[in-house]
């Protein structure tokens, strides 16, 4: 239950209900949105336009005459002539309306003063419709409870039956508790959440589809060219290796283009072998050039990509200068440097890069590593290292945390779902 007159973006609360309608219709639930009556068809957008969602105009006229909303903020006052008949005709669309429904979700309705006319009608509604549950979202600052009450102003501070109050944060749980006169246990939160892959390019969204970004620890980017040189299979043995040693879900992304050092089938299988062989699993690593971009992938979505992940490997095996490494750097990702190579190691300086070592072509001469007691025990220790240097960082600690936990799949299954089968 909303009550919008209008879709507009710019009204903050549009999206947060475009956000809880799409977590809703992925889970599989039958869901009907009600607003006002004068809420035009022409306005829906992206999930509003979803065939699977029912919209519901409940009435705002009241004699033939448009209701007119009017902001009763005050806890005392006197409402205008034909309140109470209005709220009358409203609850009875209401009781039509929510008989069939399990739980009513209200955005605002118990908050805002402009709301009081629905405010008590679904109240009157409610004494119809004893088998419905109601979650009451408040999305703003809760009130300070007044001493003086008035009917039918104390609507926004008493408590209705059957109802949970819901807040988008906890540290407005106490406060929430106070304005509505009831116990903490009586409210819940749920984050408002941030559709990042929504945002993305179709590209984007195309390997999105072909790996769990969202849940990753760690999400490794590496655009190259699809030869040894590169030293793809480094990196996902590197991967692997952070996978196994600390238990951080680890996934990477090859955003690959051909060459004609070796047959890329090839190259691809010896990458996985060595990624599994160290601690991937089937599915941890995928290649943009398998999802029909065999002549590469577009910068701009390996931009985008770059935005969402938290660590860049690039054990290549020499470089001029490493543009790639600038590119994630842009991003906020934790950089992850051959130290023998002298291009990376010139730019990883600059940067604050970790250094690692693998083989390396320098001028005039190659070197060699050799791995004391073992190629996987220095890549577990190093990986070890790296994850906690990653922790620290408060930057990328909080860009991991906003990917992995305010997009709207978590905030369903751990904040808004249980609400809903309570």
């Amino acid at each position: 239950m909303t009550m919008f007159s209008g879709l507009a973006t710019t009204y903050s609360l549009v999206n947060v209900v475009a956000d809880q309608i799409k977590m809703l219709l992925e889970a599989g639930i039958e869901l009907k949105i009600l607003v006002c009556e004068t809420c035009s068809d022409e306005e829906r957008w992206g999930v509003f336009l979803d065939p699977r969602l029912e919209w519901v105009k409940i009435t705002n006229t009241c004699n033939g005459a448009p209701i007119v909303w009017h902001d009763y903020s005050a806890p005392t006052g006197v409402v205008h002539e034909g309140f109470y008949k209005e709220a009358e005709q409203i609850a009875g669309d209401y009781i039509r309306y929510l008989q069939d429904v399990d739980v009513c979700i209200m955005h605002d309705i118990l908050y805002q003063g402009w709301h009081l006319v629905h405010n008590v009608a679904i109240r009157q509604a409610q004494k119809s419709l004893p088998n419905v549950r109601f979650l009451a979202f408040t999305h703003s600052l809760p009130v300070n409870r007044p001493k003086k009450l008035e009917e039918p102003f104390s609507a926004r501070f008493t408590p209705m039956p059957n109802t949970q109050f819901v807040y988008p944060s906890h540290s407005g749980i106490e406060a929430l508790a106070r304005q509505y006169d009831v116990p903490q246990g009586s409210c819940a939160v749920v984050y408002n959440s941030l559709p990042l892959l929504e945002m993305l390019s179709k590209d984007a969204q195309r390997v999105a589809n072909s790996i769990d970004l969202l849940n990753a620890d760690v999400l490794a980017v590496y655009p190259a060219r699809l030869t040894p040189g590169k030293r793809l299979e480094k990196v996902a043995a590197l991967a692997g290796a952070i996978q196994r040693k600390t238990e951080q879900r680890t996934k990477v992304i090859f955003c690959d283009f051909p060459s004609a050092d070796i047959p890329g089938e090839v190259y691809k299988r010896n990458i996985r072998t060595e990624g599994q062989k160290f601690g991937l699993e089937k599915g941890d690593l995928v290649f943009t050039s398998d999802l029909g971009y065999e002549q590469g992938f577009p910068r701009q979505g390996v931009f985008e990509l770059f935005g969402l992940s938290n660590l860049f490997l690039c054990p290549s095996y020499s470089e001029s200068f490493g543009l790639t490494v600038l590119e994630a750097a842009s991003r906020g990702n934790f950089l992850v440097l051959n130290e023998a190579v002298p291009a990376l190691k010139e730019l990883g300086d600059s940067l604050g890069a970790y250094f690692m070592r693998w083989d390396a072509r320098n001028f005039g001469y190659d070197t060699r590593e050799k791995y004391i007691p073992s190629e996987q025990a220095y890549y577990e220790e190093h990986g070890e290292r790296i994850v906690n240097l990653m922790r620290e960082d408060r930057s990328l600690h909080a860009k991991t945390r906003v990917r992995m936990q305010y997009h709207g799949a978590w905030v369903y299954r751990n904040q808004l779902m249980p609400l809903l089968v309570d």
